[in-house]
């Protein structure tokens, strides 16, 4: 998981140096390059998938280096300090599908600080009004087309016409690529306008019709065939999640689980670097089987085995394989608004644990609004009575947010944050109630999963696969190969990560 911050940096450094220690080193001086520092392995990229693939290289005994640009290691999975209280700065959740990420937190040492959300569910901000969003859903597609949550947010005949789904034959949407077009052909418009184009927004920063259905939901096209409709199959797939909320989090924040990972890397005898960034890689003239990285200060490093874990290092990744003409989808430029506020009107979660907004909403510019304190009982705890945190997203993939009037500016970010939350809430937020705020933005960090991705991504694995026995060993990791979400990062980048451990490519 990616991405380029910017924000509270101080902040987010104190967060990450603290568990990291001595782990975070700068960038060393300008080396000449028949000097170069020669290492086991080197990880560029400290995100996420950087931090879980440079712990299997260090398991596996070798010395590692994790080469990191921004000023702390976390990526999309950073924290940071916003009125003495410690935030995630990206990502605050991961989906429980397939157990795969308490798995690796066990594996960690942290699974006892898995926690589920409050559970008062969310609700969705439509140009016809405020309703709860289905609780038994995928992607915000209804599995009880009829129930009574359903209703409310489509309507008598919105949910009508989607329960038709019901009775539809199957050859109905058989041949659907793409997210929207399956839902519109099984359910209607108005589920997709109404319930899934707010969902996929807020976690894809993305249009439903973008969005290759296989890579989103790569369970759902199969389930649909085998139960003939679209709602038993989304009622199929969540009765074989794990019990519970589709989503959890870490008790303190999910960036523990990037702290953790850093520290972990460094006391197995890795070494981490931020404000280091490579800017480019070629294989070594004297030696086959090794690669010279070079860094931004005009030093290098030599490794036989190497891994790029993040979008901004394809260019890395170039000089070593033959990619042709790659174009990655860009993603969207999102923001991200903190707003800590003593409002004891927010007691009540007048929202639950937040609200997702409908794309053709004209009275708000927030895409979605995480009510965290109402959402996480561990940050309520932690907060004084009657103090809540509020979070606002910014920024879809087809807009650029500081094209606003005076949008570029965090202060009149935060103005219109507070302008949003009063109509998403549905309870005056005044200035005097701030407590503090953060702006915090991501480039990068949320890759659409369209098809020109798709296309990119395969193109990539496919040079991965194809590189030279005898040459030196490289593998690619993230969010931009792996798709959106700790569930889909972390295997991806265990398996790069042993990818490059293997004796033979």
């Amino acid at each position: 998981m990616t991405a380029a911050a910017e924000g509270p940096a101080p902040a987010v450094g104190r967060a990450v140096s603290r568990a990291v220690g001595r782990a975070v080193e700068p960038a060393g001086e300008a080396a000449d390059e028949k000097a170069a520092e020669q290492w086991d392995a080197v990880v560029v990229g400290g995100g996420l998938a950087g931090l879980v693939a440079a712990r299997e290289l260090v398991r596996g005994g070798l010395r590692t280096l994790v080469v990191e640009g921004r000023d702390a290691v976390g990526g999309a999975v950073r924290g940071h300090v916003v009125a003495g209280l410690e935030l995630d700065a990206g990502a605050e959740s991961f989906a429980t599908r397939g157990g795969t990420v308490a798995a690796y937190l066990d594996e960690l040492g942290i699974g006892d600080r898995v926690v589920a959300p409050s559970g008062l569910g969310s609700w969705v901000h439509l140009p016809s009004g405020d309703g709860p969003l289905p609780q038994t859903g995928l992607l915000g597609i209804p599995s009880q087309p009829w129930a009574a949550d359903v209703r409310r947010t489509l309507g008598v005949l919105g949910a009508a016409r989607a329960a038709l789904d019901l009775v539809l034959p199957a050859r109905v949407a058989a041949g659907a690529t793409t997210l929207g077009g399956l839902v519109r052909a099984r359910m209607g418009a108005r589920v997709v306008d109404r319930l899934v184009r707010p969902v996929v927004g807020g976690v894809h920063a993305a249009e439903p019709d973008e969005l290759a259905v296989d890579a989103v939901a790569p369970a759902l096209p199969a389930a649909v065939r085998e139960s003939r409709s679209l709602a038993r199959a989304v009622r199929s797939l969540r009765a074989a999640a794990p019990a519970g909320s589709a989503v959890q989090g870490l008790d303190g924040g999910v960036h523990v689980l990037v702290e953790t990972l850093a520290a972990q890397v460094s006391n197995g005898g890795g070494t981490i670097r931020a404000r280091t960034r490579a800017t480019a890689a070629r294989p070594a003239d004297d030696e086959p089987g090794e690669v010279l990285v070079t860094l931004a200060d005009g030093s290098s490093v030599r490794t036989g085995r190497l891994v790029v874990a993040g979008p901004q290092a394809l260019d890395v990744l170039a000089g070593v394989l033959d990619l042709g003409d790659v174009a990655l989808d860009e993603g969207a430029d999102v923001r991200l608004v903190t707003l800590v506020l003593d409002a004891p009107a927010l007691d009540a979660a007048p929202r639950g644990t937040g609200v997702l907004v409908g794309r053709d909403v004209t009275d708000v510019r927030a895409k979605a609004l995480t009510h965290a304190t109402a959402k996480w009982p561990w940050l309520a705890r932690r907060a004084p009575a009657g103090r809540h945190v509020v979070r606002l997203s910014y920024g879809r993939a087809d807009e650029e947010v500081a094209a606003g009037p005076g949008l570029g500016d965090p202060g009149a970010l935060v103005a219109l944050a507070l302008a949003d939350a009063s109509v998403l809430l549905g309870v005056p937020v005044r200035d005097e109630q701030v407590v503090a705020t953060s702006v915090v933005r991501w480039t990068q960090a949320l890759p659409r999963p369209s098809a020109r991705h798709r296309d990119a991504v395969a193109t990539v694995r496919a040079a991965l696969a194809a590189a030279r026995p005898g040459g030196a060993r490289v593998a690619a990791c993230g969010a931009w190969l792996a798709g959106n979400g700790l569930a889909s990062v972390i295997p991806d980048a265990v398996a790069a990560g042993r990818a490059v451990l293997t004796p033979e490519l």
